[in-house]
């Protein structure tokens, strides 16, 4: 007779094969993003769906979200410009697809594009990002090809359409456009078919939802719930980006975009249910380097196009990138030594404060783990929510502008508005170094700042800053009690 249960061995097993396959992968492990880079390859400009808060772009530089891109690439081109960048930025570790369309509408040039990847760059995890429609369609090639992370972006599990169709006007299935109510219960059904599928062969899924206020905010953790029940191995919440000059329907027509407070609560309803990805940028589908930076620009056409194959290998040098993994890999662990193991992933107030009070603390970072950005030059900050017993990440949040571009820039109108709204519920800041009037403004939303932890690691510094001015009392009275 065999025993159905699963010793702890095999689970233990289990457990670090995943662990494995997600160390170096920046969008699955969020301790990996700041430390190793990512590039998206636009090979797949077609899409099977209409989404409202989408319009693609093939001719933009100046919008960061997904969708858009500088410039089409074919499948041999795209993988020159790997080898290129992989060569210049050694710490690069996945190529995905993720448009600008959908990459499965695009069959042909994706799976090409995996196929001499594998011949050319087997070093490099593989990643795809789909609508999900036709995904049971593909599960044979995505095996073949050693793609094993996908990402599936599914806004809602209403049954009825009903929800669905308010984000979706019409799928292409079948050789036609289904609209409105059939064509979201089209999508959902497929979606859903596929990532079990993937889930069986042993792909791990990132399922993304597009947090849409007054559309499917409140769907989300039933949405969480479905994911966990089909053993998703990780839920993005991203906020719906609606700009007017986005040009997309919802951009368009007023359809306001999600706040970071928003986010905030849906990630607190919906992360009892699943592990969460908080540190989620939201890519174009050209974007190169660490997540949070975009170097897409520096790798213009013109550099690889007409290099060799034989040289762009050469230029990749497999045996140098290894080296450089490596000594990343023994930073990590002389970080992870430094931060004492203090963060907790998807703790509760309890599991993070003694009296259930924690605040929020920002941070300024150019990557690699430590606090080495100067306040002026950010354009985006880490957030951690704290308590006195341990810290965890929830999030980054984004500023158009740098409070100073540098003396070649500074017209003495700082932009700091923007970020003391945007850090307007935030009670730290924890920055490289500072100056005494932006200081002041942020005083005055009653948000401390201090440059004392400048190049130090950040969870521990975010930790004890945090035990210092607001936690003090309580550290006394353990120390008493």
């Amino acid at each position: 007779m065999s025993c159905s249960c699963t010793s702890s061995s095999t689970h233990d097993s289990l457990e670090q094969e995943v662990m494995d396959k997600i160390n170096n992968h920046p969008c699955y492990s969020e301790g990996a993003h700041q430390h190793y880079a990512r590039i998206h390859v636009a090979v797949a400009p077609a899409c099977n769906i209409q989404c409202h808060y989408c319009n693609r772009k093939f001719d933009c530089s100046n919008e960061s979200r997904p969708g858009v891109t500088s410039a089409k690439l074919s499948p041999e081109d795209a993988v020159k410009k790997v080898l290129y960048v992989g060569g210049e930025i050694q710490q690069l570790s996945v190529v995905g697809i993720a448009g600008p369309g959908d990459a499965l509408a695009n069959p042909a040039k994706t799976f090409e594009t995996f196929r001499l990847l594998q011949e050319k760059a087997p070093d490099l995890k593989l990643c795809l990002s789909t609508n999900g429609l036709r995904l049971p369609e593909f599960i044979d090639e995505i095996v073949k090809y050693n793609v094993d992370h996908v990402t599936v972006t599914i806004n809602s599990v209403d049954q009825s359409g009903e929800i669905g169709s308010k984000i979706y006007p019409w799928v292409h299935w079948n050789h036609k456009k289904v609209f409105g109510a059939q064509g979201a219960k089209i999508l959902l059904e497929q979606q859903l078919k596929g990532i079990k599928m993937l889930v069986e062969r042993g792909i791990l899924v990132k399922a993304n939802s597009v947090l849409i206020p007054g559309v499917n905010d409140k769907e989300l953790p039933n949405v969480a719930k479905k994911l966990k029940e089909l053993n998703v191995f990780l839920h993005n919440i991203m906020p719906l980006l609606s700009k007017e000059e986005f040009g997309t329907y919802y951009g368009l027509n007023g359809q306001r975009s999600a706040s970071d407070q928003e986010v905030m609560e849906a990630q607190e309803a919906c992360g009892m249910d699943m592990k969460l990805m908080s540190h989620c940028r939201q890519c174009r589908a050209d974007a190169v380097g660490l997540i949070g930076e975009d170097r897409g620009d520096e790798f213009t056409p013109d550099l690889f196009k007409t290099m060799t194959w034989q040289a762009l290998e050469d230029k990749y040098d497999m045996p140098s990138r290894a080296k450089k993994h490596e000594i990343i890999e023994n930073w990590r662990a002389a970080l992870e030594a430094a931060n004492d193991r203090i963060k907790i992933e998807q703790a509760s107030k309890e599991q993070l404060s003694s009296t259930g009070e924690t605040k929020l603390v920002a941070v300024t970072t150019a990557g690699e783990g430590t606090i080495n950005l100067h306040f002026g030059s950010a354009t985006e900050f880490l957030i951690y929510e704290v308590g006195d017993k341990a810290i965890k990440f929830v999030m980054h949040r984004k500023v158009e502008n740098a409070y100073c571009k540098g003396p070649e820039d500074c017209d003495g109108s700082y932009p700091i508005e923007e970020i003391k709204q945007t850090l307007k519920d935030v009670d730290l800041l924890l920055t490289e170094k500072i100056g005494d009037c932006p200081q002041g403004e942020l005083k005055s939303i009653n948000l401390i700042s201090d440059d004392s932890y400048a190049l130090q690691p950040i969870e521990k510094s975010v930790f004890e800053a945090a035990k210092k001015y607001f936690f003090a009392d309580v550290q006394v009275e353990k120390e008493l009690g």
